[in-house]
């Protein structure tokens, strides 16, 4: 097939890296685009005129068919090929929902007045936003997953894995990146969950990408980023 091209910012993992998760696990052919033009690139690529032009990468393009914003890329993968069982899509897309809403909340912990204004800018408000997620919202959406994964189980859809797997294995690895402390300490309110993780870390679909210079680590310009005042302990 003719491969995908996936637009995202090249220095970081970003959103980007829940779709970059499902083709690799899945052996899908694609080019990084940005990764290999630089994100010059991605920049002047976002004004080609299209018909349904996205808002912000991530998004996909494969011809005529442009897709942005990670669930609706992941939901079209996944009908495409194989990566949720056909009649659980739907629960697959809500699951994925529920995940981007956890991305977004851990990047308003250190922006939560303004994108447009730098942490330093807004460190009060940060360290406000901060508690209240590492103690309530943290939680609350482990215990989401913790219960899906006890009602059957070992994977979110079942016995075999599916690509909100995947994304949730990031969405940990970004919150054990930026909130280190607190998350060792929910480990064990949540061991299925956090089993959960390190068996997507096992997965030999996806070894040689998490050992390579391509798995790009986290950082303080990315969504996810550790600030030792928001992650007291």
């Amino acid at each position: 097939m003719e491969p995908y091209d996936l637009w995202y910012w090249a220095e970081i993992p970003g959103r980007g890296e829940f779709v970059r998760l499902a083709l690799e696990a899945k052996s899908i052919p694609y080019r990084d685009r940005a990764r290999a033009e630089g994100s010059a690139a991605l920049a002047k690529d976002m004004t080609r005129p299209r018909a349904e032009p996205p808002f912000a990468p991530p998004y996909l393009v494969c011809g005529d068919l442009c897709i942005a914003q990670v669930a609706a890329i992941l939901l079209h993968l996944a009908r495409r090929h194989e990566l949720a069982p056909a009649e659980r899509l739907d629960f697959a897309n809500q699951l994925q929902l529920t995940i981007s809403d956890a991305v977004a909340e851990a990047h308003n912990v250190h922006h939560p007045v303004a994108t447009g204004l730098r942490y330093e800018e807004q460190k009060a408000e940060a360290a406000r936003a901060a508690e209240a997620f590492r103690n309530e919202r943290i939680p609350k959406f482990l215990g989401y997953f913790e219960r899906i994964l006890s009602q059957g189980g070992p994977w979110l859809l079942g016995e075999a894995w599916s690509y909100p797997d995947l994304s949730l294995f990031q969405l940990i690895e970004g919150l054990n990146y930026a909130f280190p402390r607190r998350m060792r300490s929910l480990a064990g309110d949540f061991p299925l969950t956090f089993a959960l993780r390190d068996r997507v870390h096992a997965m030999p679909e996806l070894a040689d990408y998490l050992a390579s210079d391509r798995r790009i680590g986290f950082s303080e310009d990315g969504i996810f980023r550790h600030y030792p005042e928001l992650d007291p302990g």
